[in-house]
């Protein structure tokens, strides 16, 4: 079985710095992958160009064995791969089910006019769309169901907001998750159940999932195998032990220094 991602030979500069060089990068069906790297690594910039957002100046990006670049960002999402960000996007004054249900934006079969005229298709499939959604929350236990349903999102909890984030990218059925850092801001706790839901969402969802993760706590305990960026390369991609003892990591993140005084 080949990959179901991609990346060979991938590079992006903005105004003549570069941002990405010469990457590539894979991950197979089922799999958890994470990448690593200090800030400026490019490592967003590696998902904005996966999801459309920019275009590579060199290089293929495969989906399935099928190149996706130049695609459009919905169109990317309607071939399977869902992202999650950084910096939350969640609709703080509405439901939290509606959140969930603004994922089906767009993949709808009723037309605007027969939703706002309430036909009873668009009534049959909104309550199609309200059941999905409470299907997807329900992956997430008591921290999204039941009375959470009604409540508007602002009522939830940081970590909480983030399992949110997740049930709404799941609404697109993808076969490839993408988290830009899934933990960050959570206590150790939070951070425990958040690794746990990484591991269920592939070993139970089916889903491969490639993640940028800070908190190595979390890549230890959830990847398959780890890639480290820096200045836009791929210093070495492995074992989460033998990206995390490799020397040229250690120093991306400590600098020479800081290296020579470990040593």
């Amino acid at each position: 079985m080949g990959p179901m991602l991609e990346l060979r030979d991938v590079s992006k500069g903005f105004g003549g710095l570069a941002a990405i060089k010469h990457l590539d990068l894979m991950v197979m069906p089922g799999e958890i992958v994470s990448v690593i790297g200090p800030n400026g690594a490019g490592k967003t910039t590696m998902f904005n160009l996966i999801t459309g957002v920019y275009r590579p100046d060199e290089g293929e990006i495969l989906l399935d064995g099928e190149s996706i670049v130049g695609l459009e960002p919905h169109v990317i999402a309607d071939a399977g791969i869902a992202r999650t960000f950084q910096s939350l996007r969640v609709f703080l004054n509405i439901s939290v089910r509606d959140n969930v249900m603004v994922g089906a934006f767009g993949r709808t079969r009723s037309p605007w006019w027969a939703s706002a005229l309430g036909t009873p298709g668009a009534r049959r499939e909104e309550k199609e769309i309200r059941e999905q959604a409470e299907r997807k929350l329900a992956f997430f236990g008591s921290r999204l169901i039941g009375y959470r349903f009604e409540q508007p999102a602002y009522s939830l909890s940081y970590a909480n907001r983030r399992r949110l984030e997740i049930a709404r990218a799941l609404m697109t059925e993808p076969k490839l998750i993408l988290l830009d850092e899934p933990a960050a801001g959570m206590n150790p706790a939070e951070t425990n159940e958040m690794t746990d839901l990484i591991g269920r969402l592939r070993d139970e969802g089916g889903h491969a999932i490639l993640v940028i993760e800070h908190d190595m706590h979390v890549v230890e305990g959830i990847s398959d195998r780890v890639a480290a960026l820096d200045h836009g390369e791929k210093l070495v991609e492995g074992t989460f032990l033998e990206v995390a003892g490799d020397p040229r990591v250690i120093e991306a993140y400590l600098g020479r220094k800081g290296l020579d005084a470990d040593e």
